[in-house]
């Protein structure tokens, strides 16, 4: 920014020294035991993070620490303050790095921990300073890491410079003679010049120095004096030297420094850090040799840019910075708020440079003023004529205010015309006609009976006023005049009546409500909702029609009617044309079945899933067409497994979409051979109407959902919710037992079932071994033996065990069945065993034995009884 500044400074040094200053001055202030008397106003972000360290530190949590800082007396406005700024950081730093920031100001990232705060104070130059130094004006020029004053190094030599001990002089002689010269400034302020001796140069300006060397090289260079010279010197700087400069009063880093000799006195103020929140910005004094040479105005340069002031320093100034003698606050809606420093010869015109000026929004004809005044507060209201003649003093607030959200000459439309909105107009020549006409007149679907027009009333009540709007704009009716802030309503035909539509259901394609037309007939509904299904009758069609007298009791009108198998229209549906509101069932056609399938597996000849050919097709007749039984088939071990009224198979719907995805995968020209024209319109159908499905789908599930989350949190059966009864309870498909030997010996019997959808018949290979499971010392399983009995086969498995209950061993059969332990006279007799057989062994209840009080309780009981026994007999 400065080109007349040579060297540059190290921005990132200062920054960390500055944010290590003031960390140094705030230490107290943050320490934890003291942390009751934080103003947090007053802290920085960098300070405010400093805290959450030390109480990560500590370990405590920033609800912790919010806790602890109450405890310890800090008032609740404070402590609100700190956790309001602790998440404004913590929801900053979240954004910037993608991740959640509550209760921790770290995160891992590698095997490096990033601290949270990182990428803000990358991002914010003034991470450093706190809410009110922020708001002071030109207090950010000197804390701005992006902002660079380092001295340029591309300048030319400044004729205007003052020439010092330890600079480099670089002399050229060029023209009619040609000669280098390399001169460094003694410490007595002199060079030394080859055949001519020393020359004092210390405290000459670069012109002072070319002219006096320039007449002591004449006496051996005669071409360089005459009216026709023809030799000639150039004086330009080689290294320049630093000078060392005392920076004093309310900087943030007051000090010595040293600096290359090209610097200004900005230069100085940014090494120092600039004035701190007490430093005047607009009175920094230089002095020079115990005298005042310049006094810069800060705000000069950053409202006109003017550095006339902005002077190159020499060694040992002095810059004073002395504390702010006037500063005030302006709020409002101006360009720049903030806190200003003012000169006593300034007024409110002046001030108002610094602020950029009012903004669009703001009152311009008065300002408020609250002003400390006898120990006392006052308020000053300043009118726009005394702004240049006003002199703010130190303390005052200028408070701004907002122009009033009102409009002087605006009128409004709504509703159904071509251009609703706002629209200007001239008091008493706009009246309710013109208003339609400037908003290009009413669409098509305009109520235009009857228009409504809200005036707002003098006292801001609202006020409606019904307006033939028919009349006014045909001219029967005279012209209402309009008035600021009106607004005409006027409704659509379709805003002011509920939505006309009709409903189908049953055998079609998609059913569900669709919009009605006028003159719509039945089947120009089946159409719309994608024709019949191939299960639908088209003879017995029913319309259930709303019902607008209810005192005659009925609830709905039923109609029946036939239409044309190929839709086309005949004179008894073009007599019955819909109505809106009207429901259409489309019924199933009493012929129409789809196809069952069953299935066997095991030993027959030809296992896999078969067709049931008739409703009374019983097991027999599907083994038969199975081929028959295998010689290896075990009659005896066979089972069927049934559905349960609680199956969830597919739905017709799912299983004709099922078909279609088929169809569709088959038709695919990606994976499949090269298909012709009518199988490609048949791909586009067929996929065009599965993601119709897709799209109700997703649609079902998230009603679905929504009744689950509604479900969940008001439920309505503690038995439905049991899910351990459930899952005995609810179950998809049972085992049946049959004995298939005798279905086979006795076809057609009331053992031969009849066949329904979905079952399987499982016909295994001989069994030759009976598995022992339950109570048993060593569960096994053994060689089928019919001479052994059920107590030899416990015997193989070790014997019963002491949990054992004996007298409830059963045994389940290979197809299913099974058979219990009978008991007559303390003896049990077992049930028989078949191979593939399973022994079963119960354990015995837990019972709670009766301890000491159980038995004198019973006893009493007892004894009670006796007493009341014997009373009733005497």
């Amino acid at each position: 920014m400065f080109k007349n500044l040579i060297q540059k400074l190290d921005l990132r040094s200062i920054a960390f020294g500055a944010l290590f200053f003031l960390i140094g001055l705030v230490v107290q202030a943050q320490s934890l035991s003291d942390i009751q008397n934080l103003k947090v106003d007053n802290l920085s972000d960098a300070q405010i993070e400093q805290l959450i360290k030390r109480a990560e530190a500590s370990g405590l949590t920033v609800n912790q620490l919010e806790a602890l800082a109450r405890e310890r007396g800090m008032p609740a406005s404070e402590a609100a303050k700190l956790r309001q700024r602790i998440n404004e950081l913590q929801t900053a730093a979240s954004s910037e790095n993608g991740i959640n920031a509550v209760g921790t100001g770290r995160s891992v990232n590698g095997n490096q921990e990033q601290y949270l705060f990182d990428s803000i104070r990358r991002s914010d130059p003034y991470y450093d300073l706190s809410p009110f130094q922020k708001k002071i004006f030109g207090y950010k020029l000197f804390h701005n890491r992006d902002l660079d004053f380092s001295p340029s190094l591309n300048l030319p030599t400044p004729q205007s410079y003052v020439i010092g001990s330890g600079d480099q002089i670089l002399l050229d002689v060029y023209g009619a003679s040609q000669q280098s010269f390399d001169l460094n400034v003694s410490p007595e302020g002199r060079v030394f010049l080859p055949n001519i001796g020393p020359i004092q140069l210390g405290g000459s300006t670069i012109a002072a120095a070319t002219a006096r060397i320039k007449t002591a090289l004449g006496r051996i260079y005669s071409g360089l004096n005459g009216s026709n010279p023809n030799t000639f010197i150039q004086l330009r700087l080689g290294n320049i030297r630093s000078i060392k400069v005392s920076m004093v009063g309310e900087l943030t880093k007051p000090g010595t420094y040293t600096l290359p000799s090209f610097a200004t006195v900005f230069n100085g103020l940014y090494a120092a850090g600039g004035p701190n929140e007490n430093g005047a910005f607009r009175n920094i004094q230089v002095y020079r040799d115990s005298r005042l040479i310049t006094t810069v105005d800060i705000y000069e340069f950053l409202s006109k840019g003017n550095q006339s002031s902005n002077i190159t320093l020499q060694d040992n100034d002095v810059i004073i910075v002395p504390p702010v003698q006037a500063r005030i606050e302006v709020i409002g809606p101006v360009r720049r708020e903030g806190f200003f420093e003012v000169k006593p010869n300034e007024h409110l015109d002046d001030i108002y440079i610094y602020t950029g000026g009012f903004q669009s929004s703001a009152y311009r004809d008065r300002v408020t003023v609250r002003r400390i005044e006898n120990n006392q507060r006052k308020v000053i209201d300043v009118p726009s004529e005394e702004y240049s003649s006003f002199s703010p003093e130190d303390g005052d607030e200028i408070l701004i205010g907002e122009a009033l959200d009102r409009f002087v000459n605006r009128v409004q439309v709504t509703g159904a015309v071509n251009r609703p909105g706002e629209y200007s107009f001239e008091e008493g020549k706009l009246t309710v006609k013109g208003l339609v006409e400037k908003a290009q007149g009413l669409k098509p679907e305009a109520f235009s009976t009857r228009a409504t027009l809200y005036r707002t009333s003098t006292d801001l009540t609202l006020a409606a006023e019904s307006l033939d709007l028919r009349g006014i704009l045909d001219g029967s009716v005279e012209d209402v005049v309009l008035e600021n802030e009106d607004l005409l309503f006027i409704p659509s035909r379709y805003d002011i009546q509920e939505e006309y539509f009709v409903k189908i259901s049953g055998e079609i394609n998609f059913p569900g409500a669709y919009p009605y037309a006028s003159n719509m007939t039945i089947g120009d509904l089946i159409l719309r909702s994608g024709g019949l299904l191939q299960s639908a009758t088209n003879s017995s069609i029913e319309i259930a029609r709303r019902v607008r007298d209810a005192s005659s009791g009925k609830i709905a009108q039923i109609m029946m009617l036939s239409i044309d198998p190929n839709l086309q229209l005949t004179e008894e549906e073009e007599n019955l044309p819909l109505q809106p509101f009207d429901h259409i069932f489309i019924r199933r056609s009493p012929g129409f079945e789809r196809e069952q399938l069953i299935t066997i597996q095991g030993e027959v000849m030809y296992p896999g899933d078969f067709a049931i050919a008739s409703a009374n097709e019983r097991i027999s007749d599907v083994i038969k067409r199975a081929g028959g039984l295998t010689q290896f088939a075990y009659p005896k071990g066979a089972t069927l497994v049934r559905r349960t009224v609680y199956f969830k198979g597919p739905t017709e719907e799912e299983l004709r979409e099922a078909t279609l995805r088929e169809i569709k995968d088959n038709l695919n020209p990606e994976t499949n051979r090269n298909i012709n024209e009518a199988e490609k319109l048949l791909f586009e159908r067929i996929d065009k109407k599965l993601a119709q499905k897709e799209q109700e789908r997703l649609i079902k599930e998230r009603e679905q959902e929504r009744m689950r989350i509604f479900e969940s949190t008001n439920p309505r059966d503690t038995l439905f919710q049991d899910s351990t009864l459930n899952q005995v309870r609810i179950t998809e498909q049972d085992l049946v037992g049959i004995d298939l030997q005798k279905i086979m010996q006795n076809p057609g019997s009331e053992d031969d079932l009849f066949l329904l959808e979905g079952d399987i018949i499982q016909i295994p290979k001989e069994l030759q071994t009976v598995r022992m499971v339950g109570e048993v010392l060593l569960p096994t399983t053994s060689r089928y033996d019919k001479k052994n009995s059920l107590k030899n086969y416990i015997s193989k498995a070790g014997g019963f065990t002491e949990e054992a209950r004996k007298s409830k061993t059963y045994v389940v059969y290979a197809n299913g069945d099974a058979k219990r332990t009978h008991n007559f006279l303390g003896l049990n007799f077992y049930p028989e065993l078949e191979p593939g057989a399973e022994i079963v062994v119960p354990k015995k209840p837990q019972r709670n034995r009766l301890g000491a009080a159980g038995w004198i309780g019973l006893a009493s009981s007892l004894a009670t009884l006796g007493i009341l026994v014997d009373r009733l007999l005497n």
